[in-house]
């Protein structure tokens, strides 16, 4: 298994909207998106400021896209 990447919620979102997730709303420094064809697929992502995303946050966020370590990174 690689190790995570240092990256902020934006760089997420855009390696987010590549694997076919869409942004549905943002509920305060919070952006919900969806994935296009399988609604039930969700992912919060904070947006606080120019913070980098914490590491056990960034695995949560990834294991619910269904998206590898490797894959994230190779998209960035």
């Amino acid at each position: 298994m690689s190790k995570l990447p240092h990256v902020r919620g934006k760089e997420v979102i855009r390696v987010l909207q590549k694997h076919g997730f869409f942004i549905k709303r943002q509920s305060g420094s919070h952006v919900i998106m969806r994935h296009q064809t399988d609604l039930n697929r969700r992912c919060i992502i904070p947006l606080h400021s120019s913070q980098t995303i914490k590491p056990g946050t960034l695995y949560s966020i990834l294991k619910g896209a269904g998206i590898s370590i490797e894959e994230f990174v190779k998209l960035l």
